[in-house]
């Protein structure tokens, strides 16, 4: 499987803030990617980075094999839709498909005008008319009929629930039929998970994980009951963290539960449940102990 991105000991500095911190990664071909963290973690700044918005301080960054900086070639493969895309003031949505086109080498005329329709997109409509949901949609058509290779989907936050789910189940339909390397960065982890391979988490500038998203979803577990009998089948126990309802406790372990613990759980009368996704790099993100955690990741 080729590598479309390469990124080594990448650095980004603004002044004396370091939003990117010698991260290393690669982007394989036809694989979905999720780019997740808090607020702040770098993922804005590695965006643009990946599409040469930005220039790095320090490292190698490498697309389809080439520096993207002013490279047309490389360019023309990546799409990178955004909320807040700036358009002329007096662009209408038809214009922003008409421009798509002759950029996109891949462009699907039929394939937008049908996804258009399914996002009820006025295409008559100047753009700085449009209402965020509107611009979110314009954005989703624009990424997915352009084909690019490596295509990026940054927070399409402004849809309501309903257009998500067609926005996901639209992304995973034409990813069958035309594979290529869809990067997506967004808050709803529990929404998107489903569509995940691969996923990559940003702290403080910093790749805290770099995991298949399989492996991810059995690397930890939930223990709940009473507070002596959870602090007895946790210690010695690598602990994420924690809650207190009354007088239940519940815990997040890392690891599977085999099947030893769980019959020692039961004995304790505990309850072991699975941990999302989404609660996972919640715990990972907000403890100040994430990085040993991480060890057995």
């Amino acid at each position: 499987m080729s590598t479309i991105v390469e990124a080594e000991c990448l650095i980004k500095r603004f002044g004396n803030l370091t939003a990117i911190d010698r991260i290393s990664f690669s982007l394989e071909a036809g694989k979905i990617y999720g780019l997740l963290g808090r607020n702040g973690s770098g993922k804005t700044t590695l965006l643009r980075l990946l599409t040469a918005q930005l220039f790095a301080t320090s490292g190698i960054l490498l697309i389809f094999g080439e520096k993207p900086y002013e490279n047309r070639r490389v360019l023309s493969q990546i799409c990178f839709m955004k909320e807040n895309q700036k358009y002329p003031r007096r662009w209408r949505v038809g214009d922003v498909l008409g421009m798509a086109a002759s950029f996109f080498p891949r462009w699907d005329a039929n394939y937008a005008s049908a996804l258009s329709k399914d996002f009820q997109l006025p295409l008559a409509q100047k753009v700085r008319a449009l209402s965020r949901g509107m611009l979110s949609a314009m954005g989703i058509v624009v990424g997915l009929a352009s084909r690019a290779p490596l295509s990026i989907f940054d927070e399409p936050l402004g849809l309501d629930v309903v257009a998500r789910s067609l926005f996901y189940e639209r992304l995973l339909a034409d990813y069958v039929e035309h594979p290529r390397t869809i990067l997506l960065s967004t808050h709803l982890i529990d929404e998107v998970s489903r569509l995940l391979e691969y996923v990559l988490v940003l702290g403080q500038g910093r790749l805290i994980i770099d995991e298949e998203a399989e492996a991810l979803r059995s690397c930890a577990f939930m223990v709940t009951g009473s507070v002596s009998q959870v602090a007895t089948f946790t210690e010695g126990r690598r602990l994420l963290g924690g809650e207190q309802f009354g007088a239940l406790v519940s815990a997040v372990l890392l690891g599977n539960a085999d099947a030893g613990e769980r019959k020692q759980a039961a004995a304790l009368g505990l309850e072991l449940t699975p941990v999302s996704l989404q609660q996972l790099i919640i715990h990972l993100t907000s403890t100040t102990s994430h990085r040993k955690a991480l060890e057995v990741v």
